[in-house]
């Protein structure tokens, strides 16, 4: 066990990188990958440690990096984003390359993280049983942009079917909280996204909008055998770092645009530049009980899952990075290669070929 940033975290070392998970809630951050000829850590700590703020959820106090949230959102009878994302995780196995972390709440919640030699990324898997009934659910990744140019970071998802800004209000004006998006407002291209204001706004272009945070919901498109994985990428400075995901496990991915929007204690509005890229099964992070209304099934689309006691439900994802040139831009497309590799185009027409064991998904 190591303390990183005020809190008591597990540690895993490869020669690709360096993780740490906090004992409480499950957070992965930070993670330090090994890329040639230079370390890269792109997710985000927030600025408080979690001493400063005891009395509000451990979500809140020590939020960082990756988690899983079970239910999604708020709840009636538990912490915001459930108690995976809240209490502790004991660990039951740990090898030179794997980490394996375990809870009882409500469920059995297993977090298992694991690496591949010469592949610069996390191969994640929550594995949940002993649980009854209809739930939402999410990976919650917070990468850091802070540190970028504004609009210097590249934000692109694979292709969706359906997105809109949250409906309603995101951000609590009563709380001194403003947001830049029009509430509930559809649109089909991330580059042209409606301001409450008028007009549109890019948001493949981030840090962006200071002073608000905002938040989005995009709707994947099914797999193909062409396209067997939905993605989610982030062009940073000269490395990108990449999500894939099965698209039947998380239909809808969510940008959660943290810059400055929250002025009220833990956020006063420091917390900025931080860019949630969310793979989510839920409707937006209204929470358990609004997601269970199924408010999507005229499009098609599932907000909750089934989850039943005698039932594993193993939910995958993996999240990783890659050097990219100065000129690489926004990814445009990330198809398999082969079994074992995936191809990144950029928007500038160059491309790069990653080694990652993409079939971990399936």
């Amino acid at each position: 066990m190591n303390v990183i940033h005020g809190e008591p975290s597990f540690h895993l070392a490869t020669p690709e990188l360096d993780l740490f998970v906090t004992a409480r809630g499950g957070h992965l951050a930070p993670v330090v990958f090994h890329l040639p000829g230079r370390d890269v850590s792109p997710y985000a700590l927030a600025p408080w440690r979690p001493a400063e703020y005891p009395e509000i959820p451990p979500l809140l106090s020590l939020l960082r990096g990756d988690f899983l949230c079970l239910p999604f959102g708020g709840q009636t009878d538990g912490p915001p984003h459930g108690e995976p994302a809240n209490s502790e995780w004991a660990p039951l196995a740990v090898a030179e390359n794997s980490l394996h972390l375990a809870m009882d709440a409500g469920g059995r919640f297993e977090k298992i993280l694991t690496t591949r030699t010469g592949q610069h990324a996390v191969f994640c898997e929550h594995r949940i049983s002993n649980l009854d009934g209809d739930f939402n659910y999410g990976n919650h990744p917070v990468l850091d942009l802070s540190g970028l140019p504004a609009q210097a970071g590249r934000v692109t998802v694979s292709p969706f079917r359906w997105a809109s800004v949250f409906p309603g209000a995101f951000s609590n004006p009563a709380a001194g909280e403003t947001q830049a998006l029009a509430e509930g407002a559809r649109f089909s291209d991330l580059r042209a996204v409606p301001l409450a204001a008028g007009g549109t706004t890019d948001l493949t272009k981030y840090p962006a909008r200071p002073g608000n945070d905002d938040l989005v919901m995009m709707v994947n498109e099914a797999a193909t055998p062409e396209q067997p994985f939905a993605w989610s990428a982030v062009v940073l400075d000269g490395y990108v770092w990449f999500s894939l995901k099965n698209p039947a496990d998380f239909p809808a991915t969510m940008f959660w645009l943290s810059n400055g929007g929250r002025t009220a204690a833990p956020w006063n509005g420091r917390h900025i530049g931080r860019l949630g890229v969310e793979e989510v099964c839920s409707y937006f992070a209204n929470g358990v009980d609004v997601s269970r209304q199924d408010l999507l099934a005229a499009e098609g689309i599932p907000t909750t899952r089934q989850f039943k006691s005698d039932e594993i439900v193993s939910l995958k994802t993996i999240q990783a990075v890659a050097a990219v040139g100065p000129d690489f831009g926004a990814v445009s497309k990330i198809l398999p290669v082969g079994d074992e590799a995936v191809t990144l185009a950029g928007e500038s027409g160059v491309s790069i070929k990653v080694p990652i064991d993409w079939k971990f998904l399936f």
